[in-house]
């Protein structure tokens, strides 16, 4: 808060200074309005941190996730609204009955509640309870329509087969999938 409390104290001499002080005897130049709105709107940042971190995304009364990391910093601005884990960062995701329905690991991860878009980083695996797994270096969820994707190299691997590719689309329980750029093993019966 030390950069929050040096922007106020420019804010309070701009306004105590002889000659820019308000009042009923003398306006600020455009200027100077400018250069203090610029001071007022640095100090609309808003930041916390927390170690040990566990939390749960609940929505309509049912617990939907469960986040759990080492560290998480949250970040509020005009243009920023985030909260960055670092990992191991462990998520579940819950089904309608509240049951654990896929679990997700990464090194890190970054959350935008604004869009509930999670951005998983690092070593992401996802395991579902259907015995369903990705592999990935990097996988965006949108918690709102429950889809995940990613651009990057994918392996997803189901009791019968094993496929690989660049691209990925699909539901967080992997039951529907799309892969580009597909190579794999196949068991047909």
């Amino acid at each position: 808060m030390e950069l929050n409390s040096t922007y106020l104290a420019f804010v309070i001499s701009l306004l105590t200074v002889p000659g820019l002080a308000l009042s009923s005897c003398g306006e600020l130049s455009d200027s100077q309005s400018q250069r203090v709105r610029e001071a007022l709107n640095d100090t609309l940042l808003s930041s916390t941190e927390s170690w040990g971190v566990d939390m749960e995304l609940i929505k309509e009364g049912q617990k939907k996730v469960r986040i759990r990391g080492t560290y998480a910093a949250s970040y509020s601005m005009e243009e920023v609204n985030e909260t960055r884990i670092a990992g191991p960062v462990h998520v579940e995701v819950y089904d309608s009955t509240g049951t654990v329905e896929t679990r997700v690991t990464a090194n890190r991860a970054v959350y935008q509640p604004n869009e509930s878009i999670f951005n998983l980083h690092g070593d992401v695996r996802v395991r579902t309870n259907t015995e369903r797994r990705l592999r990935s270096e990097f996988l965006k969820w949108d918690s709102g329509s429950n889809e995940v994707s990613t651009p990057k190299f994918v392996i997803i691997t189901t009791p019968s087969d094993s496929i690989a590719g660049n691209g990925f689309e699909g539901t967080t329980d992997l039951s529907e999938y799309t892969i580009r750029e597909v190579t794999g093993q196949f068991t047909i019966n």
